[in-house]
């Protein structure tokens, strides 16, 4: 693993020094993988992929999943299927980091499933970033499924802060009662790329809840759909959130879709859009900041 491979690995999960159990891909292969007395990691047959289960009744231990890619003109499809035991909690690192330096471009896909058995816990952190000095794009279209049984919460942080050139980004779930769905989303566009999210979740079970949170930045040239569609077939409650901020010729677009098949479905959805405030601006410019650095101090804190 050379130096441009450990810097990847860093950007999306903090480290390239891994406790716990976990595995390692690159370029489209299996690279490295550790399992543990909790967690086992299988291979897949039918496709290409792993199995990740977790033993019942573990308690938190660190899973890391990351995927680096430096092969220009790859297109990486892994499939991957999360089985979380009973009243097991654990915590999942995943992602993808791509350096193209190339004209052709990079792509990688992957889809992930979860299948938490009663009172499970997870909380899944997923990072995506590119670099890189050459013309190929750097494209990552994430699949997540989740399947949350009696008592079972999901917590899953998404980031996506640089160097991404498109993105289609889509998160399925079907919660059943007692259950806990909770997303938090930040993506931050420049240039001409683009990014596409779609959350769909059916509350399925009595007192199923989901909370979805959305933050973005749009600059220049580049653009973003978010679509978010909630069912609620019990008595049950969502809340959904939209907020973005724009800049230069960058668009943003925001479509709700909200279905009460209950009358105790409890089901909401918010969305602002705009520029960066002028009062914002000169409080920090008042502090001897530059607009461009006062501009950069919100959309940090905004993004955090």
């Amino acid at each position: 693993m050379d130096n441009i491979d450990k810097e990847l690995l860093k950007q999306v999960t903090g480290t390239d020094n891994f406790e716990g159990a976990y595995n390692i891909r690159k370029d489209g292969k299996g690279f490295e993988r550790k399992i543990t007395e909790n967690v086992n990691i299988v291979s897949k047959q039918e496709a290409d992929g792993i199995d990740i289960i977790v033993k019942e009744n573990t308690k938190n231990e660190f899973i890391h999943i990351p995927v680096i890619i430096t092969e220009s003109g790859l297109k990486d499809v892994v499939y991957n299927d999360f089985y979380i035991g009973k009243n097991a909690k654990v915590y999942i690192i995943a992602g993808c980091g791509i350096h193209n330096d190339h004209h052709a471009d990079s792509e990688h896909n992957g889809i992930h499933r979860f299948f938490l058995e009663e009172g499970a816990y997870v909380k899944y952190v997923e990072k995506h970033y590119g670099e890189g000095d050459g013309n190929g794009k750097r494209i990552l279209n994430p699949v997540t499924e989740v399947y949350l049984k009696e008592g079972s919460t999901l917590e899953m942080d998404s980031v996506q802060i640089k160097g991404v050139d498109s993105t289609d980004r889509v998160t399925r779930a079907v919660l059943d009662g007692n259950t806990n769905l909770v997303i938090s989303e930040k993506i931050m566009t420049h240039g001409n790329q683009f990014a596409k999210t779609l959350f769909d979740v059916e509350l399925k079970g009595e007192n199923s809840s989901t909370h979805v949170t959305s933050r973005s930045v749009a600059t220049e040239n580049s653009r973003q759909e978010f679509i978010s569609k909630v069912q609620g077939d019990n008595k049950c409650f969502a809340h959904v959130e939209c907020d973005a901020i724009i800049k230069d010729n960058a668009c943003v677009k925001s479509t709700p879709e909200v279905t009460a098949n209950n009358v105790d479905a409890n089901l909401t959805h918010e969305a602002a859009i705009g520029k960066i405030a002028g009062e914002q601006l000169i409080k920090l410019m008042t502090l001897g900041l530059t607009e461009k650095e006062a501009e950069d101090e919100i959309i940090k804190g905004f993004l955090k």
